[in-house]
């Protein structure tokens, strides 16, 4: 089995997204470029967990019949490594907004931080940021704050198994989480910041893997059709 048979089928697909892309992006350049290509009325095509427009690297995606699996893909750990700024706070806690506050650094030093950063290792409640996809009376809560609407977002439950301070440069923190579903890292971030008495902002974040998916196997999009036309240029000859 070939072909569009093998994506109506169901396989697994694991993207490398690029920056600025949405994860819904990366699902309809995927099934409008099969459909074309394949010349397929209809094809189903799913990821199994976002990655914000800002961040980068792995997602799951799955077609045909393997979409009805998403759900087990979704429930796995993950594991990111980005980067942090101190003594300072965003709206959106990343990039995607402008810094509203600075905080006093003076009293921040390597021990404080390290020793901080255990404190959030295991079970612990997080609240979603504003600038998020979480649904409120129907609408996503990032549109809500997008238009300076209040939100109140209920806190959660998520479990973190790592989060490790790679290298500590002036106010900027490289960093690495492994986490469970429904994990924030921005709220992480944020949350760190006001545990140090200053703020933080995730400046950069990047995917690197899901349950045993790592993003070293996954390919760009641009690799993705390139692997598809030469197939079908080799089946022409």
């Amino acid at each position: 089995m070939t072909g569009a048979e093998d994506f109506q089928e169901g396989k697994l697909l694991l993207i490398d997204k690029p920056l600025d892309w949405t994860s819904f992006d990366v699902v309809n350049f995927i099934r409008s470029f099969l459909k074309k290509i394949y010349g397929i009325r209809k094809l189903k095509v799913g990821h199994a967990g976002t990655l914000d427009p800002l961040a980068t690297g792995l997602l799951v995606v799955c077609t045909g019949k393997k979409t009805k699996e998403i759900d087990r893909y979704q429930g796995m750990d993950k594991i990111y490594t980005g980067s942090m700024v101190l003594g300072a706070t965003t709206p959106s806690y990343d990039l995607e907004t402008e810094v509203d506050a600075r905080y006093n650094t003076s009293h921040i030093d390597e021990a404080l931080l390290r020793n901080i950063a255990r404190e959030f290792i295991g079970e612990i409640e997080q609240v979603p940021p504003a600038y998020s996809a979480v649904k409120i009376q129907g609408e996503r809560a990032f549109k809500l704050a997008r238009k300076n609407k209040e939100i109140k977002l209920k806190s959660r439950k998520v479990n973190i198994s790592r989060f490790e301070l790679l290298s500590i440069g002036d106010l900027n923190v490289d960093f690495l989480v492994a986490c469970s579903k429904g994990t924030y890292i921005r709220s992480l971030v944020h949350d760190f910041g006001q545990r140090i008495h200053s703020g933080a902002y995730l400046s950069s974040l990047r995917r690197t893997g899901i349950g045993h998916y790592r993003v070293e196997d996954a390919q760009s999009l641009e690799d993705f059709k390139a692997k598809i036309l030469s197939a079908i240029s080799g089946d022409e000859k």
